[in-house]
């Protein structure tokens, strides 16, 4: 993995290795600073079945915050924000804390597509068809080897090449946890059987399957979810008659099952990186941690995890990150993924059909008719709950502000430059030297129950207060040592 000092000079700041949704995602947050990105995408065309995901309310901050989500919500569909937490069915709590309160179902193609447009229209190089093999670093960068033999250079390389992918296993870090034990089959597809008889199935195979369901998307498409035995391998797609003969076993009909769109199968492993970061080398999205995809919160981790990184990334490459701003990474967003494994363990052991956990079940149904442990359940699946140890002070500090009314808009739309921000309800207050990587915003208007905030460019809150020798103190935390003032 280590070389000798290589005497190349680094033709990027950033490589990234994979072009999905968490890929795209960062290299647009680095290209906001001006850092020169190559993203290396292994396939040459786009995936060829059409998966719909669904983005939680976090991931919708965050999108709205670049000013995406406009463009987002012509390709998808919302849903309310239920029944995610071990598929129990239980209705929205009231009042969740956001202006983006629902699920956006899309497809992930076009989450994919619209992420590399914003990459590349900032400025980001992106090469299909480019497989990354063997990685080396030095005291001065990364040497990435493709599979044709080209050796690319550059001072950091991010992994965002999936649970398989080469860097993580090039690096050598553990990847720890449990493999596959059990298996599901999902696919989108039509149906010949009619509502009534669909209906009827689900609701009686459901007392003992939890993880099967039928469920229609529009225009005669079915999402289809069937429990299977044994684990196969995940890159061995499964075929129409596997989902038919399961159905069969497990409904006592295949329901007419016909045309697929896509088909796939998934597996319960849970694993977790050991490290997120070794030298020059990084890890995020499906690199550093995989679990089943049970509340649906893969995809929304990976995108957060690029929002975490980007910025900081950033700040180490433009020479003004404080020493310790890049290793805030590992220590804010590893602990999320260990919550986030932790959930889908809790949610798995949920859908058994064994008695205990059946019994669990029923308890849990029972106690989320209280709105608190509803609303703290629906909170840890969306990701609006998170709280990043940022030391002692109030509830607010480390936690994400809401997109709040401002005396002139909306406060995200404030955010779209990747930036930070003070937000001044006193007018007192200024950013002096730090001026050129953070915003001021005066605005006694500001709906905030605090004096004043000061925002990373995740949008996560680094400082409350009112005291400007504190907020100086914060600002270098964050934002590194001040520039000279005219």
């Amino acid at each position: 993995m280590n070389s000798p000092r290589s005497a190349a000079e680094p033709s990027y700041d950033v490589i990234i290795a994979g072009c999905g949704p968490t890929g795209a995602m960062l290299a647009a947050e680095l290209r906001l600073h001006d850092v020169r990105v190559l993203v290396l995408e292994k396939d040459t065309e786009p995936v060829s079945f059409v998966r719909i995901v669904g983005l939680h309310i976090r991931t919708l901050e965050l999108m709205a915050m670049r000013g995406l989500l406009d463009r987002l919500h012509e390709h998808g569909r919302r849903r309310p924000a239920a029944g995610f937490f071990a598929a129990i069915a239980k209705p929205a709590p009231t009042n969740l804390d956001s202006a983006h309160a629902y699920l956006l179902g899309i497809p992930q193609p076009v989450i994919v597509r619209l992420l590399e447009e914003h990459a590349t229209h900032l400025g980001a190089e992106v090469r299909h068809g480019r497989t990354v093999a063997d990685v080396e670093q030095d005291d001065e960068g990364v040497t990435v080897v493709l599979a044709d033999g080209e050796r690319l250079r550059s001072r950091y390389l991010v992994g965002c090449d999936g649970a398989r992918g080469t860097v993580r296993k090039r690096l050598g870090v553990g990847f720890a946890g449990e493999p596959s034990r059990a298996e599901t089959l999902m696919g989108e597809m039509e149906v010949g059987a009619p509502l009534e008889e669909i209906a009827a199935a689900i609701a009686e195979v459901r007392e003992t399957h939890h993880r099967f369901s039928i469920r229609p998307f529009g225009g005669g498409i079915y999402s289809v979810v069937v429990p299977t035995a044994g684990v196969r391998d995940h890159a061995e797609p499964p075929t129409l008659e596997d989902f038919a003969r399961q159905l069969r076993a497990i409904a006592g009909t295949d329901f007419g099952v016909h045309s697929p769109r896509w088909l796939s199968r998934f597996g319960d492993a849970t694993l977790l990186a050991d490290r997120y970061r070794v030298g020059r080398v990084l890890l995020a999205g499906d690199a550093a941690h995989i679990h089943p995809p049970i509340g649906g919160q893969g995809l929304n981790l990976g995108v957060q995890d690029a929002f975490n990184l980007g910025w900081k990334l950033a700040a180490r490459l433009r020479g003004w990150a404080p020493d310790t701003l890049l290793d805030t990474y590992q220590a804010e967003r590893r602990p999320v993924a260990e919550d986030v494994l932790d959930n889908t363990r809790a949610q798995t052991a949920l859908l058994s059909t064994e008695p205990g956990a059946r019994a669990m079940r029923a308890l849990l149904t029972e106690l989320m008719d209280f709105d608190d442990v509803n609303r703290h359940l629906i909170e840890k699946i969306t990701a609006i709950g998170i709280r990043y140890d940022l030391g002692a002070g109030p509830d607010l500090l480390g936690r994400r502000l809401r997109d709040i009314d401002l005396a002139q808009g909306r406060l995200y739309d404030r955010l779209r430059r990747g930036r930070g921000l003070l937000l001044d309800r006193t007018g007192g207050l200024t950013v002096g030297g730090w001026s050129d990587r953070v915003d001021h915003l005066a605005d006694p208007t500001a709906a905030l129950e605090v004096p004043c905030v000061l925002l990373r460019p995740d949008g996560h809150v680094g400082w409350i207060g009112d005291d400007q020798q504190d907020l100086d103190d914060h600002l270098a935390r964050w934002f590194g040592t001040p520039s000279a003032v005219d």
